[in-house]
């Protein structure tokens, strides 16, 4: 692998880890805002909380999926 390959690499690899990291933060933030309480009783997650944030970040990661899944197929399909 030749120096510029390595620095193109590193270079996707590096938007692709700041791509996730953002993803995360924005999933984050939305199961947040949606399954939790504005007045904090305790210190864990009680079981009502700890179930929507599961479905939350399951949906979330599925909807993710789908919708990269349609944009890679739309990619395909454009003439180059």
């Amino acid at each position: 692998m030749s120096p510029a390959e390595k620095a193109k690499a590193f270079d996707m690899a590096q938007h692709e880890m700041e791509y996730r990291v953002d993803l995360f933060n924005r999933m984050t933030s939305a199961c947040f805002s949606k399954c939790m309480d504005t007045r904090y009783k305790d210190g864990d997650l009680n079981v009502g909380e700890n179930s929507c944030v599961d479905r939350c970040s399951a949906k979330y990661w599925q909807v993710t999926g789908i919708v990269g899944q349609m944009l890679g197929g739309m990619q395909q399909q454009q003439p180059r």
